[in-house]
């Protein structure tokens, strides 16, 4: 089972990204998935969760109004619109999945499996 995240890239401040989240494996229908992002020199934080059937959602304070968590079981896959991008949104973004699935989990041990990261930078 693997998570291959990808979307990433430079965009000025105030643009858009969509980031996407491919799940290989049997399971995705079953898994809450998450994002999250770590910036330079800081801790990786949450950003957004979504269950596994996509009837909620959750939001970091930082992104809510300006992202937005999704997801398509029918293509295994996640995704994370982002929107109003600021510089202090740059990072590197992981998405994750918890094979608990029951409702919108938000803290790193609750994740059993991580992707490899896609990184975002806003530039000013």
């Amino acid at each position: 089972v693997q998570l291959q995240a990808c979307g990433g890239g430079l965009v000025s401040a105030g643009g858009s990204l969509r980031l996407n989240c491919a799940f290989s494996g049997r399971t995705f229908s079953s898994k809450a998935m998450g994002w999250f992002r770590q910036a330079p020199g800081k801790e990786r934080e949450f950003v957004a969760s979504i269950s596994w059937n996509a009837d909620s959602t959750l939001y970091a304070d930082s992104t809510k109004g300006r992202f937005t968590i999704s997801r398509d079981n029918a293509k295994s896959t996640a995704y994370l619109q982002m929107n109003s991008l600021t510089p202090e949104d740059t990072a590197v973004y992981y998405c994750a999945a918890d094979d608990y699935g029951v409702g919108t989990p938000y803290l790193l041990h609750d994740y059993d499996i991580w992707g490899q990261g896609t990184l975002v930078t806003v530039s000013s």
